[in-house]
Formats: C-alpha cells, structure tokens, sequence
C-alpha cells in the first residue's frame, strides 16, 4: 500500500537512471553541452546589443530566442548534472524551487513557439512586402511583438501552474529528472480533470497558433517566390525561411514526442531523454543556425579577426 505524506516541502527527484560506468560520460556530455549552450548564446545576445548594425528588426526579434535559452536552460541543467552525482535518496529539492523550475521549464517552451511566430510575421513582412517593410516593423512594432511573446507565455503558463500549485498533496516523488507541470499535478491524490482540461486546451490552442502561423506565412512566402522572377528574393527567402523552418520543425518534433510519452509510464526513460534533448538540442542548434546564416554576424566576427590580424604588424612598426 501507498504511503502518502501530505503537503510536504520536501520532495524527491527519480532523475536520470544512469549506471555507475555510465555517470561521468552522461555528466561531462550535459556540461559540454550546457558550457556550448551559455557561451554561444550569451555571445549572440551580447553582439546584437553592441553592434549598432544589427540593431534591425530581424536580429531584435532573434535576440528574444538566446535570451531564453539561457534563462531555460540555467534553470534545468546545472541542477540536473548536480543530481547525476547524486544517489537517487539525496536527490532532494523544496517544493517551492519545484514551483519555479516547473514554471520555468513549461514557459521556456511556451515563449520558443511565441518567439519562432513573431520571427516567422518578420520574414513575412519582408518577403511579401519589402517596400512597407521600413514602415510596418518599427521600433514600436518590435517592441509589441516582443511584449506578445513574453506577456502571452507569462500569462498562460502562470494559469497553468496555478491550478496545479491549488492541490492538496500526498506524494513527494518526482517522476522526472526535473520538475514540469504534469510531475507536479500528479503529486496530488485530488481530482486533477480541470489541470488535464486546461492544459490540453492549452496545448491545443498554442500548437494550433504556432502551426497555423508557419503554415499561413510560409504559404505566402512560397507563393510570392514562385510569381517572382527576381532571384535575390528568391535566395534571400530561401536562406531566412529554410534555417528558421529547421529549428522550429526540430523544436515541435521533441516537444510532441515528450507529449506523448507522458502518456505511456512505461516509457518513462525515453520520456526523460526527450525533455533533456528539448533544452539542448534546439538551444544548441539556434546560435549556429542563424549566426552562420547572417551576412551581418558574419561580417563583425570577419572584421574583429582581421583586426587582431594587424594589431602584431602594428606594434612591430
């Protein structure tokens, strides 16, 4: 039979189940990865503050994406290699830090999906109407969407935690390598139907959102490129829209995948690879993806390298 310890403020992770020979191999792949993740994203986010030339629209908007990766990724991963050291009894955490690494982890993937939108209107404004592009995404304009991305994620994930923090509960284990929303609901013996309600509706209304605005924009973005005969737009589409397709298509991919396995308990292992690898693929895969992609980033690394070139030629005349 069940023991139930009601309300506690301490709760038990499962974390990760990695064989001895298999800890440090796991651990030093996350911090690697972690390490890459902060580095690449701090940089990117840094460089669009500091050059004045990438202070367009487009690199703004972008800029929303490292931003919260680090926030994402700073919440998940340094206690998740701190676990892996850990045997499974002392893998401890208060249930108020549960809250807010919850929160954290179902706004981080909330705000990915709001942020690829407002990049997608972005590409679609400029391909479909390049002239007004100037006049349509202002300071103003971007500074709206931004507010769009972060408030509307806020909001709903706020509710979404809320109706989980309201119950009563009377288990303390974790079935997770961190705390999520459905980790936290299941902590309690209470009737959970208005959390599965809302939050199905919820996923429903954000992946109807985030999927109808790719599909819409990139169904225009196609359709003025096939009546188009100028070859620059043509290009330019294609390298803009292809990288941030790939991104999005790999984040809804994972996303969908942790979904559904949430479904199936016996496959809980698969289930804990999967909300990993959707903090660090994609955080892992942005800052390559559109740093090599843009003319203008490319261009401050080409000029920063050459003149730490001539700064010894310098010196020696």
């Amino acid at each position: 039979m069940e023991n139930y310890t009601y309300n506690s403020l301490t709760l038990q992770l499962e974390g990760l189940n990695v064989s001895k020979k298999w800890i440090y191999p796991v651990f030093l792949s996350i911090l690697f990865s972690y390490l890459f993740i902060m580095v690449t994203n701090v940089g990117i986010a840094a460089l669009v503050f500091i050059d004045k030339n990438l202070h367009q629209p487009m690199y703004l908007l972008f800029c929303n994406l490292p931003i919260n990766d680090i926030l994402g990724n700073s919440i998940l991963l340094p206690r998740l290699l701190v676990d892996i050291l850990l045997p499974p009894s002392e893998r401890l955490i208060s249930y108020y830090a549960c809250v807010v690494q919850a929160f954290i982890t179902q706004f981080f993937g909330t705000t990915s999906h709001t942020v690829l939108m407002i990049m997608a209107f972005d590409r679609f404004v400029a391909i479909c109407y390049p002239l007004r592009y100037s006049t349509i995404m202002t300071n103003k304009m971007v500074m709206k969407l931004t507010v769009f991305a972060w408030g509307s994620a806020f909001f709903f994930v706020g509710i979404l935690i809320s109706l989980s923090v309201r119950l009563n509960r009377c288990r303390t284990m974790i079935m997770s390598p961190f705390c999520d929303n459905p980790s936290l609901f299941k902590l309690s013996c209470e009737s959970v139907f208005i959390n599965n309600v809302y939050g199905l509706t919820f996923t429903v209304v954000l992946l109807t959102a985030s999927i109808g605005s790719m599909v819409f924009t990139y169904t225009k973005i196609t359709v003025v490129c096939l009546t188009s005969k100028n070859k620059s737009l043509n290009s330019k589409a294609l390298k803009t829209c292809s990288t941030h397709l790939v991104v999005y298509l790999i984040m809804v991919f994972n996303g969908m995948s942790i979904i559904t396995l949430h479904r199936f308990p016996h496959y809980s292992d698969y289930r804990k690879l999967c909300t990993i690898l959707f903090h660090i693929i994609p955080c892992s895969i942005n800052p390559i993806i559109y740093g090599v992609q843009s003319k203008e980033i490319k261009k401050f690394f080409s000029k920063s390298f050459k003149s730490k070139k001539t700064l010894p030629s310098f010196h020696q005349s």
